[in-house]
């Protein structure tokens, strides 16, 4: 254990150094075509509403995170959830990538939701994100296949099933009496005569479907402002726009789950730059990339401030 914690560090910094030096040989060579990209008058209003889109999926994720814990029986409320989330998502961007994490398990415990609830519903939400990113990457990937073969197509499809089994409450209800027997351990010391175990009042009686169509929505709202995006830099066949769409998928999941830069930079454009520099210009993609990465972040900033805003009117 004491070596795979010193290998951690190495791995987070071996997989940034390696997205940092492809992206600099990315931009070394097309830097040319990158600075002569412009920006015309219907190009920012398509990132005008990009980043409006962006700042919607946010809400729409918050609101999901807030159904979830409510679906778990508890006694929160969802505006107050939604704020907590915005304010937090801007945290995923500190060394470290989980203090996002952390200010959600806390604001729903000042909420009003237990510990072992707040934290199971906090390790649910990238799962379901995870499995809903499979989902589209894998209902739009015939490019992708095309290009790479059968196994990336299975790979996914293995993922995927991995992912929505881990979701089911056959999985979630254990680790949530799990969780909350570790936290009646230190009163039941004081009491021998108490059962060892008890049945949590709290648990997932359904498979959180209706959390993972949200979160769909939510990825589906991500891949429409890439796409807006891409379309204020450059025009878009309607043929092209599958392939867009899974590899955006794809790039948002791994800059998910690879260890790396905070908010998955590095990983996320290191993904799409390889996934679709065959097929547009590179220095096109390196700056499509550039602006996203810009939306996310003030849409995410945006939505921070605002929710920070009307909690403090309504406080």
């Amino acid at each position: 254990m004491k070596l795979l914690d010193r290998l951690k560090p190495l791995l987070r910094w071996s997989i940034l150094g390696g997205t940092l030096f492809f992206l600099g040989s990315v931009l070394q060579q097309h830097w040319q075509k990158v600075v002569a990209i412009r920006l015309e008058g219907v190009g920012w209003a398509c990132l005008a509403i990009a980043l409006g889109i962006t700042l919607f999926a946010h809400i729409c994720a918050g609101a999901v995170w807030s159904y979830l814990l409510q679906a778990l029986r508890q006694p929160v409320n969802g505006v107050e959830l939604v704020q907590v989330y915005l304010q937090t998502t801007i945290a995923k961007y500190l060394p470290g990538n989980v203090w996002h994490y952390y200010g959600r398990v806390t604001g729903a415990t000042k909420a009003g939701a237990t510990l072992e609830t707040a934290t199971v519903s906090v390790l649910l939400e990238p799962l379901l994100m995870a499995a809903a990113a499979l989902l589209v990457t894998v209902l739009g990937s015939q490019p992708i296949v095309a290009r790479y073969g059968l196994s990336a197509i299975g790979l996914q499809w293995a993922s995927l099933l991995l992912v929505l089994a881990a979701v089911h409450p056959r999985i979630i209800n254990p680790l949530m009496r799990t969780l909350g027997r570790w936290k009646r351990n230190g009163k039941l010391k004081q009491n021998a005569t108490r059962p060892v175990i008890e049945t949590l009042p709290f648990q997932l009686e359904h498979y959180p479907l209706i959390p993972l169509v949200g979160e769909m929505g939510f990825l589906l709202l991500r891949g429409v402002g890439f796409l807006l995006t891409f379309l204020a830099l450059s025009p878009v066949l309607p043929g092209q726009l599958p392939l867009l769409l899974s590899a955006f998928s794809l790039a948002w999941l791994l800059g998910l789950v690879v260890p790396g830069a905070p908010g998955g930079i590095g990983v996320f454009e290191a993904t799409t730059i390889a996934l679709l520099g065959q097929t547009f210009s590179p220095g096109l993609i390196l700056s499509v990339v550039a602006l996203y990465r810009l939306v996310s972040i003030l849409a995410e900033a945006i939505g921070a401030a605002l929710a920070w805003l009307d909690a403090q009117r309504s406080a």
